[in-house]
Formats: C-alpha cells, sequence, structure tokens
C-alpha cells in the first residue's frame, strides 16, 4: 500500500529537504507541502492526505491548531508530528488535537519511514524519549480522580488505562489494583471496545486526547 503524505513545515529548507527523503522512501508519495497550518487545513481537505507530517511552530495557524482542525474536519487523516520542541506543552497539546505520533527533527530516516507506516496502519509511535515521558507522567500522576468518563468507561476501567499507559504488564496492574490477571484482561476488552482502539500504543493516545493522564510531566 502506497501512503499518500502531506508535509507542513514554515522553513522553505526543511520543507523541501523534507519532500526529497520521503520521496526517496519505498510505499511513500508525497502529494503536497504546506507552508503554515492553515495552508495545511486547507491542502489536506484537497489533496485527501493518509497522513499531515506536522510541525508545531508556523504562522498563521500553528500545527496544535492545525491538527485538531484536520482531525475534526478528516478524521481518516492521520498526523504525524515532527518537531524541533519535545517539551511537556508541545507533547500533550499535541496528543490532545489528535496527533497519533510525535518525532524530533533530529529523527532518522528510517524511524520517520517507521512513524508514517504505523501511524498510516492506524496505531500510534513516538520517539522512544517520547514514549518514556508519557509513561513517566502517567506513573507520576497516578490514577484518575472520579469524574465524568468518555465513551461510558467506569472508573476502574480508566485506572486500568493509566496503568497500561505506564506500561505496566497484566499481571502488574493485577497485582496493584489487587484483583485476578483475568479480571484485568476483561477491564481490557471493556475499555478497548468502549474506546475503539486495538492495542495499547492507541490506548495511550486515548488517554491523553481525552484528558485521563496528568497536564505535566517530571
Amino acid at each position: 500500500m502506497t501512503v499518500r503524505v502531506l508535509v507542513a513545515d514554515d522553513q522553505t529548507v526543511v520543507r523541501e529537504g523534507l519532500m526529497l527523503l520521503l520521496g526517496l522512501l519505498p510505499g511513500v508519495e508525497v502529494v503536497g507541502a504546506a507552508s503554515d497550518g492553515l495552508e495545511a487545513v486547507e491542502m489536506t481537505a484537497r489533496l485527501a492526505p493518509d497522513v499531515v507530517l506536522m510541525d508545531l511552530r508556523m504562522p498563521r495557524l500553528d500545527g496544535v491548531e492545525a491538527t485538531r482542525r484536520i482531525r475534526a474536519r478528516h478524521p481518516e487523516a492521520e498526523v504525524v508530528v515532527l518537531s524541533t520542541y519535545s517539551d511537556d506543552a508541545s507533547v500533550f497539546a499535541a496528543l490532545r488535537a489528535g496527533a497519533r505520533g510525535y518525532l524530533t527533527k533530529d529523527t532518522d530516516a528510517e524511524s520517520l519511514a517507521r512513524a508514517i507506516s504505523v501511524v498510516a496502519g492506524g496505531e500510534a509511535h513516538f520517539a522512544p524519549h517520547v514514549q518514556r515521558r508519557l509513561a513517566e507522567a502517567v506513573a507520576d500522576g497516578g490514577r484518575p480522580a472520579a469524574r465524568a468518563l468518555p465513551d461510558g468507561l467506569t472508573q476502574r476501567e480508566a485506572e486500568v488505562l493509566g496503568l497500561i499507559a505506564a506500561g505496566r504488564s497484566n499481571a502488574e496492574i493485577a497485582s496493584e489494583l489487587f484483583i485476578s490477571e483475568a479480571t484485568v484482561k476483561s477491564h481490557i476488552n471493556n475499555l478497548f471496545a468502549k474506546a475503539g482502539v486495538r492495542d495499547r500504543a492507541q490506548a495511550v493516545t486515548y488517554a491523553f486526547h481525552h484528558g485521563l493522564a496528568p497536564t505535566r510531566m517530571t
């Protein structure tokens, strides 16, 4: 399957370099390039890419808001953030806007190709250091406070979701919550069905997108 990619970056040299690099990757077709967030939204509507490779700091409309609009209007288009920044605010804002992937601009061609392929397949993909920080954030933040939860999740399912995002195995979740592994599996099956996710990577993205993770990382 050929993945159709739209590049969005306000720096001409970066934008053109990415287009050349992506053009050399097997199974990738570059369908266009946007110089700011507003143009990225407009070109997504016109060109119907599978994946938008999105910078965050851009004029007229930043990458976070562009991601939010693209995901709201064209949910079939996935977004992978490619940014110089990996600070807490940038990562959380991008995930809550609906990004499925987050890489920094020091990534190599192989990692970029893998991220595009994984995200186009409906799964989440993060740079290793971003993934570690997300897991630490969930672990440090504890379990979600009792409140209205999305998609009919129960409080216990939200707790299990948080522990999944923290990288816990089923056995570790069972030990921490003082329940059996069979009960953990049952909760996971239920919350995956309610949330419409297929795997643990998607569950992490879902947790951040719906505000079930802490708002800061340590």
